[in-house]
């Protein structure tokens, strides 16, 4: 036992998971914790500008590391501002631990100064949300909100502490390494299971590989491409996880889902046996329909969440288990008893004739000329510049919506997305918090003109900190998204969709970062690489073509 006061143990606690940057915004009712930090050269407190920028860093951070983010901020509006960066992270299984102080114990329930009931507002959107009821609990407590966030299906947890017990006396506190209260078992699935999927996958006729976000959580790309070259099998992405395969391997064809790949829906829509690999088939990368799963396809189903299994789509063998583990045991099964020898004659041929059409079809875009930039050309010329290991952060909104099919991927953990939370402003915090993880790969985020204003001011942030991220601003001066479901269903009546904007440019320039201004599409590759090379905060603004919107996804939902 050792004897620390109340705002140590906290940062003990966060030292004890190997903890390197915490974001947050000073706040009087955590005084405590942020004296305790002064004293802890190894862990970094990133002053943000905005707590939802605090929230999505910590998101961004975890993707991009696969290591635990932090945020720590004050009771009340400090909290409510978390609320869209924690569910983000929820969407996307991240572990974050959100932290915020509270009002004194002596004055809850008497709608005191700042005053909120956190754990109401974060129990739906988080993993669990608690209360730090006494300070010699703190160690325990965080043990315990460390290890629901990285175990399972991983996702944030909410931590709200009450001033008056920081502000206590020192308690007797205990400390362990995470080896000793969190179990690091990967579930390879039921023997049972697995022989059944394997004897489904070995005598499928047309059989496709689904790979999603539980892929990237468990490391299991090399699992997922062994066993589409056992099996001659496709590979396609769910909605947003287009990095979880090599996208140059010859048998994957394509994302699948909304704003992805005609050809990926095209190959899905033929299989007989679909392996979803870490996917729960959700709302944009399957529509809940029958369009690219056919209603006669026998689903074999991993996912690491048993009340997933089955819940959006009717199933043949549902195996609950870590997708690495579980896929190294059907790959085993399938090599001790022979691979696929019913696949049907050209069905590979099919996969690579597709994956050819999809290629042709964006790199046609590369020749688009006109006086207004397309968003899909600026997508042809970064592709030819992007480097390999980048990570890309992509907004909500029309014009990064262009990039879900238009962008290459060779490693894991490379593209960070809103997912199915969709909310506009994510990209360029995220990819601060991206860069802290992965401070050796360049990171690029992509956002519209509105969403990038959304958390502009954490551009002070970036320089302050020397955060090097380039941010690609594509302008069009409109709500893109919302102007192209106007301009559907109601034909010559927008409203509120048209905007204006400062010059991107100057702006960076006023926060002190670098800032272009590009508006021929031929120097947009060496405007790119010049703003990668210089190792500072870069924003590129774009002009695009306002009239070039994608199609809206109510309707797409609507043509089954």
């Amino acid at each position: 036992m050792a004897q620390r006061t109340p705002g140590q143990a906290v940062v003990e606690a966060l030292r004890a998971e190997g903890v390197e940057y915490v974001f947050g915004i000073v706040g009087g009712t955590f005084l405590e914790i942020l004296d305790a930090l002064y004293d802890a050269p190894d862990i970094k407190f990133v002053s943000v500008r905005h707590e939802q920028g605090a929230a999505f860093m910590a998101d961004g951070y975890a993707r991009s590391s696969g290591k635990p983010g932090v945020c720590l901020v004050t009771n009340g509006p400090g909290a409510t501002n978390l609320v869209s960066g924690i569910y983000a992270a929820y969407t996307g299984h991240s572990p974050v631990i959100a932290i915020s102080g509270a009002p004194t114990r002596d004055v809850v329930y008497r709608d005191a100064f700042q005053e909120t009931d956190h754990i109401a507002m974060f129990r739906p959107i988080t993993k669990q949300a608690i209360t730090v009821n006494k300070a010699d609990r703190i160690p325990e407590l965080f043990r315990h909100a460390f290890r629901t966030a990285l175990t399972g299906k991983k996702g944030p947890v909410f931590i709200d502490i009450p001033r008056d017990l920081l502000d206590g006396s020192p308690v007797e506190v205990d400390f362990a390494t995470p080896e000793s209260y969190r179990a690091h078992h990967r579930s390879p699935g039921d023997p049972a299971l697995i022989k059944r999927a394997a004897e489904l996958l070995k005598n499928a006729k047309r059989p496709i590989i689904i790979a999603g976000g539980g892929v990237n959580h468990s490391d299991a790309t090399q699992q997922v491409v062994e066993l589409a070259d056992l099996l001659s099998a496709p590979m396609i992405t769910s909605y947003g996880r287009n990095d979880a395969v090599p996208n140059s391997h010859p048998l994957y064809v394509g994302p699948l889902g909304r704003a992805g790949a005609p050809e990926a829906g095209e190959i899905c829509a033929q299989a007989d046996v679909i392996l979803a690999a870490g996917t729960r088939l959700s709302n944009f990368t399957s529509f809940y329909d029958n369009r690219y799963i056919s209603v006669d396809a026998k689903i074999i189903q991993i996912e690491i969440d048993e009340t997933e299994l089955g819940r959006n789509y009717p199933i043949a063998v549902g195996i609950q288990g870590d997708a690495a583990a579980a896929l190294q045991s059907v790959l085993d099964a399938l090599r001790a008893d022979g691979s696929n020898t019913a696949i049907a004659p050209g069905w590979t041929d099919e996969a690579k004739s597709l994956k050819a059409k999809r290629r042709a079809r964006i790199d046609e875009e590369g020749g688009w000329s006109g006086e207004e930039i397309k968003p899909q050309r600026v997508y042809a010329e970064l592709r030819k510049v992007m480097p390999p290991d980048a990570i890309m952060a992509l907004d909500a909104g029309a014009c990064p919506a262009f990039g879900y099919d238009r962008l290459d991927f060779s490693n894991p953990r490379t593209l960070v997305t809103p997912l199915d939370f969709g909310g506009l402003g994510f990209a360029f915090p995220e990819a601060l918090g991206a860069k802290l993880g992965r401070p050796d790969a360049p990171v690029i985020a992509i956002h519209g003109d509105g969403g990038f204003l959304f958390n502009v001011q954490e551009l002070e942030t970036a320089v302050r900190e020397g955060i090097a991220t380039v941010t690609i601003v594509m302008n069009n001066n409109v709500w893109g998204s919302e102007m192209a479901y106007q301009q559907a269903l109601y034909p010559g009546r927008t409203i509120g969709s048209n905007i204006t904007n400062p010059r991107f440019d100057k702006l960076a320039e006023l926060f002190g970062a670098k800032g272009y201004y590009v508006d021929k599409v031929e120097d947009i590759g060496a405007v790119v690489t010049e703003a990668l090379a210089g190792n500072v905060p870069a924003i590129i603004e774009i002009p695009v073509d306002p009239e070039e919107l994608p199609r809206p996804a109510r309707l797409i939902e609507s043509e089954k």
